[in-house]
């Protein structure tokens, strides 16, 4: 196979996969970067006050939801029986006293490198003599267990052959039902189209003698694209994907050769 970076920001990355021999090995990667790369998350909240006008349930539900940054070097992914410890759990406290708006910002972490991805969310609001105290626990988890220890966004789509004909005689009466995206002044860009599945779709049945959309039938080339949360920057969630997919292949040859 071959990588070429399409796209590399803080919270997202795409890269062009070509000459790819087994589409299922790439869904495969999916999979694992989404469901199978650990991130932190509240998993429980002990309430010492609460006279909002939400209930605890609501308030709980609403922490374990929020977005928490990731240190995977001084955490580890506790055991089921395991107890709670410095090397697997964190605690966080927020105490406040209305009228305000608490957010999640108001969360004290006893580790500074794990807090809120987005302290501006919401938590909730207080009125007037109202208050909440609280202690939250995270820790590290899986996907696959739960959406609130999901990575980010991981998907793909197949490259298609795209053609653009800006010299048809049918480019000025259409050019305006082409999405602004991909539209120049008298003229179609290619290569905007490619950008995203999305644009691809939208473009691909307007008129073909101006954009003309084709697959293989069994194609070879295709865009992954990974957008993340914010628990972990994206090489970081490719680097882990990638550990946690080789140890799985070393369990697999282990249990072939006890066979």
């Amino acid at each position: 196979m071959k990588l070429k970076s399409l796209d590399k920001k803080k919270d997202r990355v795409a890269f062009e996969i070509s000459k790819v021999p087994n589409v299922g090995y790439i869904n495969t990667l999916r999979r694992i970067f989404t469901h199978e790369v650990p991130v932190m998350a509240i998993s429980k909240v002990e309430f010492k006050q609460n006279t909002s006008a939400l209930y605890d349930e609501v308030i709980a539900h609403r922490m374990g939801m929020l977005a928490i940054k990731t240190d995977l070097k001084s955490y580890n992914v506790p055991k089921k029986g395991d107890e709670e410890s410095a090397a697997t759990h964190l605690k966080m406290t927020l105490k406040a006293s209305g009228p305000k708006t608490v957010y999640a910002s108001d969360l004290k972490s006893k580790d500074s490198k794990v807090s809120p991805v987005h302290p501006d969310t919401p938590i909730v609001k207080l009125l007037e003599g109202q208050e909440i105290e609280l202690v939250a626990t995270a820790h590290l988890g899986y996907g696959k267990d739960h959406a609130k220890w999901n990575a980010g966004l991981v998907h793909y789509y197949f490259k298609p052959k795209i053609t653009v004909n800006n010299k048809s005689a049918n480019l000025k009466d259409y050019i305006d039902y082409y999405p602004p995206q991909v539209r120049k002044k008298d003229s179609i860009d290619k290569d905007k189209i490619l950008s995203s599945p999305e644009l691809i779709d939208a473009c691909a049945d307007v008129n073909s003698d101006i954009v003309k959309v084709e697959y293989d039938e069994e194609p070879s080339e295709l865009v992954f694209r990974i957008e993340s949360w914010g628990q972990l920057a994206p090489d970081q969630i490719v680097e882990a994907g990638i550990e946690e997919y080789n140890s799985q292949l070393d369990d697999f040859k282990k249990l072939i050769k006890d066979v």
